[in-house]
């Protein structure tokens, strides 16, 4: 099988830190692939690299086989490759439909004149963009909430539409940075069997996480960074049994289960 996306010899250096170094590595269509790591070990590096909100100093990313180095983060979005960031991204005054109105237009803009008259294009736009939102909000149980404002959102809520968002381009590969990150054990719950009904459709995913109950729930494969080196990728009971994983991240007494 071909892999989605090729990670070869990717290498980012901040003056005398070197952020990540020589990453390599690929993600097969439809896998979940976690990346875990200590605080500074250039996880979040990584998917900036990825998805070119930074320049590396070297390597290459391959996403279906095109190397994307240059590619401006909006185009490589439209190509199917989306991220999200570790703090929720929305518009706070706006109710959750009308955020998810929103985050389609970047993808199908039609251009001032036509959005201006509000043209039939623009019209039959505006009805996709409706049954995307409505099916989306659906999918992810938040159609109840749809017309709150975001901001007066429960907090893991507030994640749930950043992932609706996210999902509104379209994504074959969408890389999540600490979604869990500050949710409760129902709020955690909630978003993995969200992440896991986001794969069976056919989704790609790449995982940045520090709650190891959540990576290894649901990741088929890890991979460990520390101080941007790559130290193992295996499979969650390879990696729970990797004596430098141990050492560098997991602790002898930490509690996965």
């Amino acid at each position: 099988m071909t892999p989605i996306l090729q990670v070869e010899k990717l290498s980012k250096q901040f003056g005398g830190l070197m952020a990540v170094n020589q990453a390599t590595f690929s993600v097969q269509p439809g896998e979940i692939l976690g990346t875990i790591g200590p605080n500074g070990a250039g996880k979040t590096t990584l998917l900036n690299l990825i998805s070119n909100m930074y320049a590396p100093h070297s390597g290459k990313v391959l996403y279906k086989g095109e190397n994307i180095l240059g590619y401006p983060p909006y185009k490589i979005a439209k190509m199917g490759l989306v991220r999200t960031f570790q703090s929720t991204v929305s518009y706070g005054e706006a109710s959750m439909w009308e955020n998810m109105m929103r985050a389609q237009l970047g993808y199908h803009f039609l251009g001032l004149w036509p959005e201006f008259l509000i043209t039939r294009a623009v019209r039959e736009r505006k009805k996709i963009q409706t049954e995307k939102a409505e099916t989306l909000l659906r999918f992810l149980g938040l159609e109840k909430l749809r017309d709150h404002p975001a901001k007066a959102l429960p907090y893991g809520y507030q994640k749930l539409l950043g992932l609706a968002i996210a999902l509104a381009g379209d994504p074959q590969l969408l890389m999540l940075d600490e979604p869990a990150a500050g949710l409760n054990h129902d709020e955690r719950v909630h978003l993995m069997r969200a992440i896991q009904k986001i794969q069976e459709n056919g989704v790609t995913v790449i995982l940045v996480e520090h709650d190891m109950k959540v990576v290894m729930g649901l990741c088929h494969r890890i991979l460990v960074l520390n101080y941007g080196e790559m130290i193992a990728l295996g499979t969650p009971p390879e990696i729970q049994r990797n004596e430098e994983v141990i050492k560098a991240y997991l602790g002898e007494d930490t509690e996965i289960a």
